[in-house]
């Protein structure tokens, strides 16, 4: 059966998503089609695809609404090989665009919308950059595997965090090592995290710390996509190892420049326990449709 899938195409600094709508959920694509969509030779081209359906119409949703009763829309989220994945930092600003800009919610300046994730219920506000959203509480997960990488000579330690979804995070001694590394291969991970995880490669500023706010560069590896011009959620977790390794003192806002751009990560109190929040841009480049 032919299915004729209208979308948009759009990216949170250069990580790039194709965007549909199916409220009902009607549209099941599998694996395959996915990947064929996300192929940039042969298809759209992206790093990922994002569906937008009401909570109350796919299975996962139970869950979300479970956990806040507002939260309409669930973000079913697949890597740019067609598997599953849990978050996307970047690719919630981007979906929330896309409702917005198409008439599915509102988001008017000092209100939260909240949006069902296989992570958990995420809310998300407008703010100067574009969009902030608040990943919730995050924890140390995975322990500090060896990682080695095509033109990395030596092993590093690396730092498992969840935020979401599983990272690890190598800290390197200086932007020649982080410009050096070919991400084209996928890093080998000691011992491998059980459900794979995204891997960053993050050198300090120097100075690490600038009128209170900490400054990073970062390289990534997604499970499941590959080298991207951006991750969200990684970003949010190479902030979060740098502040772990540089200790008391260390600020809670800090600036991380990725290849395509600029992202804020913010970590605050809340009354669970600590939550970690990621700000940026998120734009919508052009809409098309596809016959699958």
């Amino acid at each position: 059966m032919t299915i004729s899938l209208k979308f948009t195409k759009g990216h949170g600094t250069g990580n790039d998503f194709v965007v549909f709508a199916d409220p009902d959920g009607e549209i099941g694509l599998t694996a395959a089609q996915i990947a064929a969509i996300c192929d940039r030779h042969f298809g759209v081209g992206a790093d990922g695809v994002l569906r937008a359906v009401r909570s109350t119409n796919v299975a996962e949703g139970a869950a979300s609404l479970a956990e806040d009763a507002a939260a309409e829309w669930f973000m079913d989220y697949h890597n740019a090989d067609g598997s599953v994945a849990e978050m996307c930092g970047n690719g919630i600003r981007v979906f929330t665009r896309f409702l917005i800009d198409n008439g599915l919610a509102t988001l008017a300046p000092g209100q939260t919308l909240p949006i069902g994730t296989r992570g958990g219920v995420r809310d998300v506000q407008q703010n100067s950059t574009g969009f902030q959203v608040d990943l919730g509480r995050w924890r140390l997960d995975g322990g500090e595997p060896l990682v080695r990488a095509r033109e990395l000579p030596v092993a590093r330690p690396g730092l498992g965090l969840n935020v979401g979804n599983p990272h690890v995070v190598v800290a390197l001694a200086s932007d020649t090592e982080l410009d050096a590394i070919d991400l084209s291969v996928i890093p080998l991970v000691d011992p491998e995290p059980a459900h794979g995880a995204n891997i960053e490669f993050v050198v300090a500023a120097e100075p690490l710390v600038k009128d209170g706010v900490g400054y990073i560069r970062m390289r990534v590896h997604e499970r499941g996509s590959g080298e991207t011009l951006s991750c969200g959620t990684g970003a949010v977790a190479a902030a979060l190892a740098i502040r772990h390794y540089a200790g008391a003192g260390a600020p809670n806002q800090w600036r991380v420049e990725v290849p395509g751009g600029v992202v804020g990560v913010r970590m605050f109190a809340a009354e669970d326990g600590e939550h970690v929040s990621l700000s940026g841009p998120a734009a919508l480049v052009f809409s098309g449709s596809l016959e699958l």
